[in-house]
Order: C-alpha cells, then sequence, then structure tokens
C-alpha cells in the first residue's frame, strides 16, 4: 500500500524480542557484541585505581582491597574469557576483511602477537623474570 508520497513500503515481519536466542549465528553474534559490557566494568576499575592512587595512600590501599575480593577477581576472570572470545571471533573475521595471507596464518600470528604483548607487560610488571 503506498504511503502518503506514493512510495510503497516494504513489509518488516515482526519479530520478538528473543528472535536472536533461536539462531545460533545471531547468539554467537550477540554474546561478542555483549563483551563490551564487562569490559567497561574493568575500564572502570582501572580508572578508579587510578583516581585512587592520585588520592593518596589510604584512597589507593582501599581500591587494593576491593580489587581482592573474591567477587570481583571471579568477575575479572569472567572479563577475560569475554576478552578471549572477542578476541577469537575478531582474529577469525579478521582474515575475511582483509586477505593479505592464508587465514590460517593469519590468525596464529594473531594470536602469537597476543602471546608476545602478554609475556612482555608480565616480564614488565615483573610477574616474570
Amino acid at each position: 500500500m503506498p504511503d502518503s508520497a506514493g512510495a510503497r513500503r516494504p513489509y518488516l515481519q515482526p519479530l520478538s524480542r528473543s528472535w536472536w536466542l533461536k539462531h545460533s549465528f545471531f547468539l554467537r553474534y550477540m554474546l561478542r557484541e555483549a563483551t563490551v559490557l564487562p569490559l567497561l566494568f574493568f575500564c572502570g576499575c582501572l580508572l578508579a585505581g587510578l583516581y585512587s592512587l592520585a588520592q593518596g595512600e589510604s584512597q589507593y590501599q582501599s581500591w587494593l582491597a576491593f580489587m581482592a575480593q573474591p567477587w570481583v577477581i571471579a568477575l575479572n576472570t569472567l572479563l577475560l574469557l569475554a576478552s578471549l572470545y572477542h578476541a577469537k571471533t575478531f582474529f577469525e573475521l579478521f582474515p575475511r576483511v582483509m586477505p593479505l595471507l592464508p587465514a590460517p596464518l593469519m590468525i596464529a600470528g594473531q594470536w602469537l602477537g597476543t602471546l608476545v604483548v602478554a609475556l612482555l607487560l608480565l616480564w614488565l610488571f615483573g610477574a616474570i623474570g
């Protein structure tokens, strides 16, 4: 049926709020997109740590005590898993967008780069000798 300007309106099939739960592709996509939520918490914790450090020793010690709580450690473990899932999906998509080398080689190179950066950071902060 044409609208007031005479153009035809496309048929839009109504979708339920949970339509994406019925298709594994869309479920994985939504899970990947949802990884931003725990990462926001992580960034907020880091900013709070920097702020508390600027406020003085007692404020920083309070932040350290907060970060040492078991539920915060568990949440940060979840954050790490969410980040790794996001990285996995990104690394798998990247060769499709920019096919410079064979996909398995590009994916392995990205994971190797991630490992090198992680080891470098652990070494810089004294976690490994």
